[in-house]
């Protein structure tokens, strides 16, 4: 049985009328490439990855996403344009700057997945999406590494850098020889990652590999990652996605109930609930894991999401039962406990909202939709018209910066509003792996 069919939340006509406005104003302030980027090579780093035109997240090939999806949204006014005016930018920018990673968050999958939605299965982009497939294609191997049990840095296969974010975007791809071989090879590399090694998941993080300074800090041995973005809930939501299309592989649907059925086993009680943690700690480290913030990237939201497309692939009442309990944990909590304090996707305010859109969809529960008008609200309260792209976010430390891209700055906002006040299916959180 198939997802429903979209339906915008919001219905009020005055709150559809100032959400539309709010969306185009903000995607209005960012048409012109140059200016963008210029406004982000002076913004502050704090730590993220420098602005790249190539990137999806966080670079103009982004916005152009941004801007295909506007134009289908409101069509004939010209936005189909600028989108390509911004996927021009990006793919220009890549004789100074080559193209160097296959990751889908800043690499050759991002370009090829906007690439592909811009196209929207037609004729437009047909030679660019050529030649960026066939360059991904051939970048991949017949086989992937093997999968010693010793654990791998995170970056290996989570959504945001390694293999799962490939996949994503190959299960998107029509079928085809070539696409079809390198989508079989990652997908069985993941059913193998899904399997324990002596008892410990096979893609657990050795202390010597963690990346994040927090999170290697308070644990000192290996630790199993929880994340969407990161962790274990990424190859989990896209087998699930794979399996509910098929054709299923060996192991498939075995490596989904093991892996949904050791996240859900590691949830953190709470008064409204449960939630859920953003590594658990494996070893001699006797540190307890604690709740992540409501986020995208880490925390129930993610979690849940996962949980369902799993639940929904295997047809188990009990793991989507499981799935909406965790949301509505999450939209019981204070605001203020749920920690997701800035307006944008990858851990604010949008990437909750849209989690909560398509639970609300899905399930048409009352308490979760009434959380979706709550979010709305709250997003436009952040909404600042003097700011130069309308919303600023928050950074580490509460100060606020002018971010624009798709991940965390005012254009994955305007996606997510634009999914609550339209009938246009927000098919770009593919991207996201929410659908």
């Amino acid at each position: 049985m198939g997802a429903p069919a979209w339906q915008p939340i919001i219905s009020d006509p005055q709150t559809v009328a100032t959400v539309r406005a709010v969306s185009v104003d903000v995607l209005s302030r960012l048409r012109d490439p140059g200016s963008v980027e210029e406004a982000a090579r002076k913004a502050p780093l704090q730590g993220r990855p420098r602005w790249t035109p190539h990137s999806a997240a966080q670079g103009t090939c982004g916005l152009a996403l941004a801007f295909g999806h506007l134009d289908r949204c409101l069509p004939g006014e010209g936005w189909d344009l600028v989108a390509h005016r911004h996927l021009s930018h990006a793919v220009d920018g890549t004789a100074s700057n080559p193209v160097s990673t296959l990751g889908l968050f800043a690499g050759l999958t991002g370009v090829a997945f906007t690439t592909s939605y811009l196209a929207h299965g037609e004729q437009r982009y047909r030679s660019l999406l050529g030649d960026v497939d066939d360059s991904l294609y051939a970048r991949i191997p017949r086989r992937l590494p093997d999968i010693t049990g010793e654990g791998l840095a995170v970056g290996t296969f989570d959504l945001v850098s390694g293999w799962t974010g490939v996949a994503a975007y190959l299960h998107s791809r029509p079928t085809g020889p070539a696409r079809d071989r390198a989508l079989d090879t990652v997908l069985a590399w993941l059913v193998d990652l899904s399997r324990a090694v002596d008892g410990v998941p096979a893609w657990h993080t050795p202390h010597a590999l963690i990346t994040d300074e927090s999170i290697r800090d308070r644990y000192r041995s290996a630790v199993a990652n929880c994340g969407l973005a990161h962790g274990i809930t990424g190859p989990l939501a896209l087998l699930a996605l794979a399996h509910a299309d098929g054709p299923i592989g060996a192991g498939h649907t075995e490596a989904i109930r093991r892996t949904a059925s050791w996240l859900a086993s590691h949830q953190v009680d709470d008064a409204q609930g449960g939630a859920y943690p953003s590594v658990v700690p494996l070893g001699e480290d006797s540190t307890a894991p604690s709740a992540a913030r409501d986020a995208w990237c880490y925390g129930s939201p993610g979690v849940a999401r996962a949980l369902w497309l799993a639940g929904t692939a295997l047809d188990d009442p009990d793991l989507t039962r499981t799935a909406v309990a965790a949301m509505r944990a999450v939209l019981r909590r204070p605001v203020a406990q749920r920690r997701v304090d800035s307006p944008g996707f990858c851990h604010g305010i949008a990437g909750l909202l849209q989690i909560t859109l398509r639970f609300a969809v899905d399930t048409g529960d009352e308490e979760i939709s009434d959380g979706a008008h709550r979010l709305v609200d709250q997003l436009l309260s952040e909404y600042q018209p003097q700011a130069p792209f309308g919303y600023r976010s928050v950074e580490p430390g509460g100060t606020r910066q002018d971010r624009s891209g798709l991940l965390e700055g005012a254009a994955g906002v305007a996606l997510t509003l634009l999914a609550a006040v339209t009938l246009e299916p927000p098919a770009w959180d593919r991207f996201f792996l929410l659908s």
